[in-house]
């Protein structure tokens, strides 16, 4: 097939351009910026352009048999309010242009790159597809905007053309954001964490990542479907600490700090500089991110699609580690 890839040179992109590539597949990357030399197969076309941009959209889809949407605003920790109108633009806008254009490009199959994030948190509970959706972030409440917009896609005859993946925290080499922070401060010795560990999170290694979106992409029963995917496991925080820490060659911390006297701490900090206008570097609603428990079933890809994780916590971590001491010195 012909593959459009939105957002490629994101952290998980290049990784699934490469699944795809070696599937057989035909690729044509999409992305605001351009790809670092050798991110992509040499045979791969790339084009530069804005997916909110409707002309754009339908330009990407000539001879296109597939999209994989992956280009979004992702999640930030307290986002700003102004943020929110660039979250509704880039990833409610854009799907809904490219979805727009992939029908009228008669495209077979959108397979979306959500989150498992719509959910909210578990609290105790384990989550599926089933679940009632909770977003609580601007991140989280346009991508289940954008699911709605997929799910609703539709081809000439009427089938629905929609794939919704929901991705647990994608981890590697390209890893941004939290855990990006995670990794540099273990790597300094440069944290403490907060409580016992014991809030659970649920994780997917982003070979396995690739590998899902590239089987839903050629899998006749994945249209019209939303998928979890993950690990096929829950990670407490403290045996993802301690599987970072022997990737790295060094021991877990070994001391803690209580969740309350961190929040109030942190509440403290950033009140301070509220009082001076400035955005603090730590408040509540990081160590509120911490300490959540999110856990959430993956079982429904490994059953209907036939896919299975390759990556356990402590394999996925070590090969993160291999590929990010090529390039960064820890």
């Amino acid at each position: 097939m012909n593959i459009l890839v939105t957002g490629a040179t994101g952290a998980v992109g290049p990784s699934i351009v490469q699944a795809l590539h070696d599937a057989g597949h035909t690729l044509r990357a999409l992305a605001l910026d351009k790809p670092q030399p050798g991110a992509f197969p040499a045979q791969t076309e790339f084009l530069t352009g804005d997916v909110t941009d409707p002309a754009t959209a339908q330009s990407a889809m000539r001879d296109i048999d597939a999209v994989v949407h992956l280009a979004a605003l992702l999640h930030i920790v307290d986002p700003p309010p102004e943020l929110r109108a660039k979250y509704e633009r880039v990833n409610v806008g854009g799907t809904a242009a490219i979805a727009e254009a992939a029908a009228k490009a008669g495209v077979k199959k959108i397979v979306l790159a959500s989150t498992i994030a719509v959910y909210g948190f578990s609290n105790g509970r384990i989550l599926n597809e089933s679940s009632p959706t909770r977003p609580e972030t601007y991140y989280a409440e346009t991508k289940l905007a954008a699911e709605k917009i997929v799910l609703n896609a539709r081809s000439a005859d009427c089938k629905a053309i929609g794939t919704i993946l929901r991705f647990g925290a994608i981890y590697g080499a390209r890893i941004k954001g939290n855990y990006e922070t995670l990794v540099k401060a273990l790597a300094r010795n440069r944290f403490i964490p907060i409580g016992a560990g014991g809030n659970r999170r649920t994780l997917v290694y982003d070979r396995d990542a690739a590998r899902a979106v590239a089987l839903a992409v050629q899998h006749p029963a994945a249209a019209g479907g939303i998928y979890n995917v993950t690990d096929g496991k829950f990670h407490e925080m403290h045996a993802i600490i301690a599987a970072i820490s022997a990737a790295l060659g060094r021991r877990p911390p070994r001391f803690s700090i209580p969740p309350g006297p961190a929040r109030a701490a942190a509440g403290l900090f950033e009140d301070v500089f509220n009082l001076l206008g400035r955005r603090p570097p730590l408040n509540r609603a990081i160590i509120d991110k911490y300490t959540e428990d999110i856990a959430v079933e993956g079982k429904k890809i490994q059953t209907e699609l036939g896919f299975t994780p390759q990556y356990d916590l402590i394999r996925g971590w070590q090969e993160t580690m291999r590929e990010i001491k090529t390039t960064e010195d820890f």
